[in-house]
């Protein structure tokens, strides 16, 4: 069984005491819901507070992003080790990430393989765009993404990646997946592809989320799915009530 997976991307959001004030009221309702892995992914700037009011709760932190150098000349970047220093998760390869700032497969690849060295979990996104899903090459983008994403990953490191479908076309749109459509590209399309990459054995432990305009009120409709293994949620992770009713559903 795979223990299903809900993170939240909070994306340039929160100021650090806007940050505390929201894991305040998060903790309650989301330490309640022990069946669910629980994470947290704010910016950088908030890591270091919100590790001190996440330890001990069981709720992960991840970072949004990394480097994958050790250190250097990168301004402005986090290396792995930075990271690893409050978090144990981030994320890699955001659809926001590949279109505004220039991440390709072949840095993604480098970002996932820094992670899993250093022991961080990466959460790695892939997903379509419109024109791509509407061209029918839904299939090809994402086989090419997970192909070069993950090249060369060690097998015995495979294990402890978690895969986010995010069609491009439904974040932040309103405009979701439906649950149905969403687990077909999960079981005929990406865990076809990891299992070329590494076996069925790994393939069948790795858990997949799904993203895209998740809500409280068609979180169930993804998890009753059974190759989706959570979500990675953006704007309702900001809401208390709404993301912890997200988690709550992931749960049952």
């Amino acid at each position: 069984m795979r223990r299903p997976i809900v993170a939240g991307n909070w994306k340039m959001n929160k100021t650090t005491e806007q940050a505390r004030l929201l894991v305040a009221d998060l903790l309650p309702g989301l330490q309640a819901v022990t069946s669910v892995e629980r994470v947290l992914c704010p910016p950088a700037t908030s890591l270091m507070g919100l590790k001190a009011m996440l330890t001990g709760t069981e709720i992960g932190l991840g970072a949004q992003n990394l480097h994958w150098e050790a250190s250097g000349a990168f301004t402005g970047e986090l290396s792995p080790a930075m990271v690893k220093e409050f978090c144990q998760y981030v994320l890699i390869g955001h659809s926001e990430r590949r279109q505004y700032f220039s991440e390709t497969d072949a840095t993604v690849n480098k970002k996932v393989k820094a992670a899993l060295a250093i022991g961080l979990v990466p959460i790695v996104c892939v997903g379509e765009t419109l024109a791509e899903n509407e061209a029918n090459r839904t299939s090809e983008v994402l086989i090419r993404q997970i192909m070069e994403g993950l090249k060369d990953v060690p097998a015995d490191q495979a294990g402890a990646i978690v895969i986010a479908y995010e069609p491009v076309w439904a974040i932040g749109t309103g405009r979701a997946s439906s649950g149905v459509q969403a687990n077909v590209v999960v079981a005929d399309i990406i865990r076809p592809a990891l299992i070329a990459l590494f076996g069925k054995e790994i393939t069948q432990g790795t858990r997949v989320q799904y993203g895209g305009s998740v809500t409280a009120a068609n979180a169930a409709e993804f998890f009753c799915q059974p190759d989706i293994d959570g979500a990675l949620v953006g704007g309702a992770s900001l809401k208390p009530t709404e993301f912890i009713k997200i988690v709550e559903a992931a749960g049952q």
